[in-house]
């Protein structure tokens, strides 16, 4: 099976990165090649999927149950990732003693306001979106061609019958590029493993302890929980089943690479139906961020921490929500949380030159951290999609329960 074959490259590229050291730089262009593979069917794929699964609603309520269900839930998992990332991090206090001697400040630019972000949604140009990969831009354009095609019924057909193919078409291609994953995590890393090396833990150890708690709190916990209490489905396939999409997420750092990988696993092992999965994935790449939120939350206390701050209750809840909207417009892109930093520590009074003194104290241990919070970003997406599937009666039980076949 192909989660077989990326975890058996992942253990390959970890001796490799060990054995060769920084001559393992030279076989990051490799890896680099495969994220640019999957980054390539990004766009053409969610534009697609989303006309395709939006027209072929039987009714245009279907749209805002789905997608209101799916913005609620997601808000609510990042809302508890950011309670679980404060927790870890009072838990841990891993700014204690902290010392930025000899730390290189690295100024982080203004995060956007919730205004921009709500006007950003609407493209001026959606040619221009597509271009750019302005993921929200693409979302709320197909969804707007999708309602379209279906609201025009029978004279839109052929326009339905066109992207049906494409989505179909892409998919395959999906496959096709998946096939050289593998290759590319070997690549990955080994270069992060070679060039950073398995020790970069030990310098910001009580960090990545927090993490990886937080992490797996929020993995087995709020999403395990979720698709016990709210879908009523047992949590054992879903974690069996999910293992590609979390390896391709661990080895990329990226939700938006993840997302072909994470529609076929939900599709293929998961037995979400077309139009949840093509609507629900896509949205979840863009604006859940469980790992970005539980990194910030810990990352505040860590600041807080640092630099001898006594937050209060109001102090922790407002920059809690902070979190939950900064997270919600954090590129699904290696790194970016970092630089999102600025919004959620203005709340709490520390100044833009403290703050860079964190990014700058944090960027060079950033990769394998960023790696770890990738995988609740994935799997966020992944049990929700599973949970409105079910409520909506897009899933199929049986192959949900059963083992993939290959």
């Amino acid at each position: 099976m192909l989660w077989k074959r990326i975890l058996g490259a992942l253990v390959l590229g970890i001796v490799a990165g060990l054995v060769l050291g920084e001559a393992a730089e030279g076989l990051k262009w490799l890896g680099d090649l495969f994220v640019r593979l999957i980054r390539m069917i990004v766009v053409p794929l969610v534009f697609v999927s989303i006309v395709s699964a939006v027209a072929a609603m039987r009714e245009v309520r279907r749209l805002g149950s789905i997608g209101g269900r799916t913005l609620l839930l997601y808000l609510g998992t990042t809302a508890c990732a950011v309670a679980i990332g404060q927790a870890v991090g009072a838990l841990f206090r891993p700014g204690v003693g902290v010392d930025f001697a000899g730390t290189t400040p690295r100024v982080v630019g203004e995060a956007p306001s919730v205004a921009d972000q709500l006007l950003g949604i609407v493209p001026l140009n959606p040619f221009e979106a597509l271009a750019e990969g302005d993921m929200l831009g693409v979302i709320f354009f197909a969804i707007l061609v999708g309602a379209a095609v279906l609201v025009q019924g029978e004279d839109a057909a052929p326009v339905r019958r066109l992207f049906d193919a494409g989505a179909s078409l892409m998919l395959f291609i999906t496959r096709v590029v998946m096939e050289a994953a593998p290759f590319g995590v070997f690549a990955l890393i080994a270069w992060v493993t070679g060039t950073v090396g398995l020790g970069v833990f030990g310098h910001v150890a009580l960090i990545a302890a927090a993490l990886v708690t937080g992490s797996l709190l929020q993995v087995l916990v709020v999403h395990g929980g979720l698709l016990r209490l709210a879908a009523r489905l047992p949590v054992v396939p879903f974690f069996r089943d999910i293992g590609e999409a979390v390896l391709v997420a661990f080895s990329t750092s990226s939700s938006a690479a993840t997302l072909p990988v994470a529609m076929r696993v939900a599709q293929k092992n998961l037995g979400v139906g077309r139009t949840v999965a093509a609507t629900a994935l896509p949205i979840g790449a863009t604006v859940s961020m469980d790992g970005t939120a539980l990194y910030i939350g810990i990352l505040t206390m860590f600041s807080a921490q640092a630099f001898g701050l006594e937050l209060t209750l109001a102090q922790m809840i407002f920059a809690g929500v902070t979190t939950v909207l900064v997270a919600v417009g954090t590129a699904p892109v290696p790194s970016a949380s970092l630089f999102m930093l600025a919004a959620v520590l203005s709340t709490l009074g520390v100044s833009a030159e403290q703050t860079a003194l964190v990014v700058g104290f944090m960027l060079p241990f950033d990769r394998p951290l960023d790696m770890t919070r990738t995988i609740p970003n994935n799997t966020a997406d992944l049990a929700v999609a599973v949970t409105v599937a079910k409520w909506e009666g897009e899933l199929d039980a049986e192959v949900y329960r059963a083992r993939p076949s290959e």
